[in-house]
């Protein structure tokens, strides 16, 4: 294991932080994987997750066994980590300028493929090879201004060149889910059986350029450019990976989703041995575009009557609003049918809060398709 330390732009004097990454495996290997852990800071279980596995890591590397290099960074936001009001972490979004700390990552596709344009033959590997150089050559001259856009290129700069991105996160209350492309999902299927994703939420461009967006979408921009020209095949695939609620940090849970993780490696072939057979798909892949938010046209108390996971059909209730002052109990349904995958921690809604997300088989939203 070689242990690296990359220093963040500190804003001011004494105030420095860095991200610590662990890099595994052969000096010759097979290829890349980069896996991350809570880049939204007030989302403990993917820590927990990463903990696991840089234990096991460093046995698979001892015994031989890792064909990948394997880099983890299992504190992936040391910003958000330290936001903590009266006792209230505050991970998801900087303080300083409200950004959530997973969107907006740079976007340098057209920046890439003008470079790139007079050299594409058609060689593929040729082709994956020089884009994947111009893409760190260009990282590298990025020069970030704030201590959040230091944060994002140091994560960019150390997923970059990775074949596979698995961004760990969680959801308020929720089961097991993950977002990835239709284009990806032949290859992160295996993985949502392995983990057990009740959904499994599809969409090529979500609108934010998040971290794991920011691989996927930058091959698929190359493809539509030079495709019908040159031979670009998909230099990367990316997987943003909800390991249930916020509160699920148990080391019983963490170490099962370690060795599901582990058993997807080496399905993969980044890991030398025989994977588990391939378990039943909970639930089939669904588009983001068909996830409704379920949102309350009022406030009050917020008391559900359906649990995270639960099938509901089209307009069955989920929840209930109560006003107790004037007794008023407002039921809030979901329109369409669909897999209730995740819900609000909140008891008191405000008028206009989305309390639970459903996906629902067909597309009707577009734009943009993330939280805020």
């Amino acid at each position: 294991m070689r242990h690296e330390i990359h220093d963040l732009l500190a804003p001011l004097p004494g105030t420095a932080r860095q991200v610590h990454s662990f890099h595994f495996g052969p000096a010759q290997a097979q290829g890349k994987i980069y896996i991350q852990a809570s880049l939204h800071a007030d989302e403990m279980p993917g820590m927990l997750v990463a903990w696991h596995l840089k234990q096991r890591l460093g046995q698979l590397e001892a015994s031989g066994r890792l064909r990948h290099q394997i880099v983890l960074v299992p504190v992936a936001n040391p910003i958000g980590l330290e936001q903590v009001l009266m006792d209230v972490p505050l991970g998801r979004y900087e303080q300083e300028s409200g950004q959530n700390f997973n969107r907006w990552f740079s976007d340098l596709s057209e920046q890439v493929g003008d470079a790139v344009a007079g050299l594409l033959n058609d060689d593929p590997r040729h082709n994956l090879e020089l884009i994947r150089r111009h893409l760190a050559d260009a990282l590298s001259r990025q020069h970030p201004e704030t201590q959040l856009q230091s944060l994002r290129l140091v994560l960019q700069r150390l997923a970059c060149d990775a074949e596979m991105v698995l961004d760990l996160h969680c959801d308020f209350e929720a089961v097991e889910h993950l977002y990835t492309t239709p284009e990806a999902w032949p290859h992160v299927e295996p993985l949502a059986r392995y983990i057990g994703s009740q959904a499994s939420l599809l969409a090529t461009d979500s609108g934010g350029q998040s971290f794991d967006e920011c691989f996927t979408l930058f091959w698929w921009r190359l493809q539509q450019r030079f495709g019908e020209r040159f031979a670009i095949a998909p230099g990367s695939f990316a997987v943003t990976l909800e390991l249930r609620g916020q509160g699920d940090v148990d080391h019983p849970t963490a170490s099962q989703d370690c060795q599901a993780l582990l058993d997807y490696l080496t399905h993969y072939g980044a890991i030398d041995g025989q994977a588990p057979e391939l378990p039943d798909l909970p639930f089939p892949a669904t588009p983001l575009a068909g996830v409704e938010p379920v949102v309350t046209p009022v406030g009050g108390l917020l008391v559900f009557t359906a649990l995270p996971g639960q099938y509901l059909e089209a307009g069955q209730q989920l929840a209930e609003i109560i006003d107790p002052i004037n007794d008023r109990v407002t039921p809030i349904h979901c329109t369409n049918a669909g897999l209730m995958y995740a819900r609000s921690l909140r008891r008191m809604a405000t008028a206009g809060m989305a309390i639970a997300h459903v996906a629902g088989h067909a597309a009707y939203r577009s734009g943009y398709l993330l939280s805020p």
